[in-house]
């Protein structure tokens, strides 16, 4: 297939591109390299992917020197017309946009932010996928998503109108735009919720990175909700395995779909939800005492309230994925969270 990955620097983003590649696809990544986090990680995934650093800010699109069948476009999702003449130009089967402004508690600082890149950039691709008929999108949506909801584990079956954070907010908003869409034009469009992924190349603003770098570094970590805190931590090679499977199978359907019902986790339109994560939430106290065995150093502890927009915990139900795609999450805590802190030491040459 030919699959263009909008948000190809990002954390999932350069991993997806990088399995698609190694089973042959044609991949066409775009980023926008905005400086929400250090850009020397992005420039760093672009270099793994065979992107020379020199030609990242070419206007035309970069041909990879290790993966001849990948080409980069920096480029931004609220350049319309730029978005456009790609489509017309590459002429995708599949899209899976991943590219978004990340962050649950940065969109308490700047909201508009979430409005720009997530509404009106999803907006746009959603457009350009009616214009050239693609097969299939695929897009990011959130655990977020599901707020104030008590019913553990979160299922795709599950009411998820309450968010409690505009992020969430703009990743449910997400979920209903590309219904619309399908039913409107029958666009096949997925949307998957992602539980808290970890794992090599990881964002400095999630936990992982930030509590890693700080028990290096001697400085004291944070620890919210005084640690009652679960997470379903999610590697990034399981995450990327469900995603590749979700590509290959566009949304269908549901001749069973009953309106007095609501689920709304498929329709009548080609449109479909999945979660997806590893389906054993752990506590976040048992977490961190992996990245300090794997580290060798015992963290300072600071412990603080629950911050506003988060929630003290979260559980997959990955029944639907499992079910349809045989999605089998495989990789333990212990062996995500080694496999990271021997990332972060061999990148910053620790």
């Amino acid at each position: 297939m030919k699959v263009l990955v909008t948000g190809s620097a990002g954390f999932i983003g350069f991993h997806l591109v990088e399995s698609l590649l190694e089973r042959g696809d044609e991949v066409v990544g775009i980023d926008n390299l905005n400086d929400y986090y250090d850009v020397n990680l992005k420039f760093g995934r672009l270099l793994e992917l065979g992107i020379p650093l020199e030609s990242v800010n070419s206007n035309s699109g970069v041909i990879s020197e290790k993966y001849r069948n990948f080409t980069f476009y920096k480029l931004d999702l609220l350049e319309k017309e730029e978005l456009l003449k790609l489509f017309r130009v590459e002429s995708f089967d599949a899209v899976c946009n991943l590219a978004a402004q990340a962050g649950v508690r940065y969109s308490l600082i700047n909201p508009q932010a979430y409005i720009d890149s997530n509404i009106q950039g999803f907006l746009n691709i959603l457009e350009c996928c009616r214009t050239f008929t693609i097969k299939h999108l695929v897009y990011a949506s959130s655990s977020s998503v599901y707020g104030l909801n008590q019913q553990m584990p979160f299922s795709v079956h599950h009411n998820a109108d309450h968010p409690i954070s505009l992020y969430a907010a703009s990743k449910k908003s997400n979920e209903l735009m590309a219904h619309a869409y399908s039913h409107l034009f029958a666009i096949p469009t997925t949307g998957l919720r992602f539980f808290t992924v970890y794992g090599p190349w990881g964002r400095p603003d999630m936990a992982l990175f930030l509590f890693t770098k700080a028990i290096i570094n001697g400085d004291p970590i944070q620890i919210f909700n005084n640690g009652n805190m679960r997470r379903d931590f999610t590697y990034i090679d399981d995450i990327i395995a469900g995603v590749v499977k979700v590509i290959d199978n566009p949304a269908i359907e549901n001749p069973d779909w009953n309106g007095d019902i609501h689920d709304p986790s498929s329709s009548t339109a080609p449109y479909q939800i999945f979660n997806i994560g590893k389906g054993n939430p752990v506590s976040l106290l048992e977490f961190i005492d992996q990245v300090e065995a794997n580290i060798g150093i015992k963290a300072n502890r600071q412990y603080l309230p629950l911050q506003a927009g988060d929630v003290a915990e979260t559980w997959a139900d990955i029944a639907d994925l499992e079910n349809k795609f045989e999605f089998k999450p495989a990789f333990s805590v212990a062996q995500g969270v080694k496999n990271f802190v021997t990332w972060y030491k061999a990148f910053y040459k620790i």
